[in-house]
Parts: C-alpha cells; structure tokens; sequence
C-alpha cells in the first residue's frame, strides 16, 4: 500500500552534518504530517522532528538550533538537515507519516519506514 523509504545515513564526526530524506510511495491520498524519530538500543524511540502539511515544524529540545525539517509537497519528501552533529545524535532515525489512503480519505494512517542508521564519532 505505502512505504517510506529513507536514505541518507552514515558515519560522520563529531561537528559534521548529513542530510536525511525520506520518499513516500503507494496509494496515498494526502499526508497531514511527517517526522522523523530516533531509538537506540535499550530506549524507546524519541521524536526528533516532525512537520506538517502546512509547514509547522516542531523540534525535540536537544535539537533545536542544529536540525532544519522541510518537506516537498509535491514529491511525498520529508529533509532532515543535520548540522552541528554531536556523538549523541547516534541512533536508528525512522521516517513518519501520518496520512490518508485513496480509498479511505476520511481515515489517518500512521506509517514508519525502515529506519537508517546514523553514527556520530567522538
């Protein structure tokens, strides 16, 4: 029905910056907000960033200042823009949708992609 597809990860040092994207495919009608999500092992996953349809953006405190999100309407994409990276930044960063079907346009639908590892050395 849907993916999301992230890509971008990797390894970089510490002050370095990477620039995630995040592709949504499938039956989709709209999509009200996306995000982005980080989990390390033995955590519960942390919202990093999300966005909506509109352009509202919202930002986990511990990033603020350091990671933009922007969002291309017209190609389903969800950006996170890493600056200023920091060793714990480390983790599994999963894209979020929250969005409706084609043939349910009255529901929302939650989807995760995959998840794309980023590592920040010290």
């Amino acid at each position: 029905q849907v993916q999301l597809v992230e890509s971008g990860g990797g390894l970089v040092q510490a002050g370095g910056s990477l620039r995630l994207s995040c592709v949504a495919s499938g039956s989709i009608a709209s999509i009200n907000a996306m995000g982005w999500y980080r989990q390390v092992p033995g955590k519960q996953r942390e919202l990093v960033a999300d966005i909506t349809s509109a352009g509202s953006t919202n930002y986990a405190d511990s990033v603020k200042g350091r990671f933009t999100i922007s969002r291309d309407n017209a190609k389903n994409t969800v950006y996170l823009q890493m600056n200023s990276l920091k060793p714990e930044d480390t983790g599994v960063y999963f894209c979020n949708a929250i969005l409706s079907l084609t043939w349910d346009r009255w529901s929302s639908y939650n989807y995760w992609g995959q998840g794309t590892q980023v590592t920040v050395s010290s």
